[in-house]
């Protein structure tokens, strides 16, 4: 992911902000505690991974879904596939493995929301064929797409099919830094239990709001490729631990890296410190802990 990409990353302030106050708000509605903690990588081919296979290592799929228990599936972006792929995909992985299908950009960059319709439906289609094994679809748009679309985005929302949870992640920095914009963005949000993503990246800080708008948190991080990487991550682990004590009830947390390759490492990373810290067994690769 080249999003948000600097080349000195130790020049910026790449603490965490803190939370917005209405966050405490949302997770409080959250009775049941923490339900589940998804941890993976976006990409599962060996040309993105490299060094992560083992020599002879003949399925990739089969392979990453032993080591991390989800992927956030950014392949779904560029095509919609067959629903039998999404079978065939679900059938080569553990029971507790899941999917996290990026939305097509024929809808988010192509048509831009509008008229697309029959589109999202058979996006929805497709993705059902993972069946218990599907996770939460997630939109993304361009930072082209501004806050005077948002009767657009309004509109999106309530068309879209009733019954699959989803996540939104815009990229425009008015979102949520103009007040009265972000305020109406997150009564939306709220109102139809849509989960706002949180891009960590180091080069787009103004990004990084801190606004959940329920008691999912999806987070999509982007290492630097240095060494500044691990220590961004130690503190989403303090943040979570925090958001866990207040109500946290899912936890779905994805790693890039401007170059990919390491992105096992610093997941695996991530993964040890967070079962460290909350007590919990969230599956990652034995052979890279620590």
């Amino acid at each position: 992911m080249k999003f948000g990409s600097t080349d000195h990353p130790e020049e910026l302030n790449l603490e965490l902000p803190k939370d917005d106050e209405a966050t405490a708000k949302v997770l409080a509605q959250n009775k049941t505690g923490l339900q589940d903690i998804y941890v993976g990588c976006a990409k599962w081919n060996r040309q993105d991974l490299k060094g992560f296979y083992p020599r002879g290592t003949k399925d990739e799929l089969v392979y990453y879904s032993t080591q991390f228990n989800s992927i956030e599936l950014n392949a779904t972006f560029y095509r919609i596939f067959p629903k039998n792929q999404s079978e065939k995909w679900a059938q080569k992985t553990p029971t507790d493995f899941k999917f996290f299908p990026k939305v097509p950009q024929s809808i988010s960059h192509f048509q831009r929301l509008s008229n697309c319709t029959d589109i999202v439906y058979e996006f929805c289609d497709s993705i059902a064929g993972f069946k218990e094994k599907l996770g939460m679809p997630f939109l993304q748009m361009p930072d082209n797409f501004t806050p005077k679309h948002f009767d657009r985005l309004k509109y999106f929302i309530s068309e879209w099919p009733k019954g699959v949870s989803w996540a939104l992640e815009l990229r425009h920095t008015d979102w949520y830094n103009d007040k009265s914009i972000a305020t109406k963005l997150t009564s939306l949000l709220e109102a139809n239990q849509i989960s706002s993503i949180i891009t960590d990246t180091a080069g787009r800080r103004d990004l990084l709001h801190m606004r959940l708008t329920s008691p999912t948190a999806f987070v999509r991080y982007v290492g630097a490729n240095h060494s500044s990487d691990y220590d961004r991550l130690d503190e989403w682990v303090s943040r979570i631990r925090e958001w866990n004590s207040l109500g946290l009830e899912h936890l779905y947390f994805f790693i890039h890296q401007n170059l990919e390759n390491e992105s096992p490492l610093l997941a695996t990373h991530f993964i040890q410190q967070l079962n460290e810290a909350l007590g919990t067994n969230v599956q990652g690769p034995i052979s890279l802990m620590i």
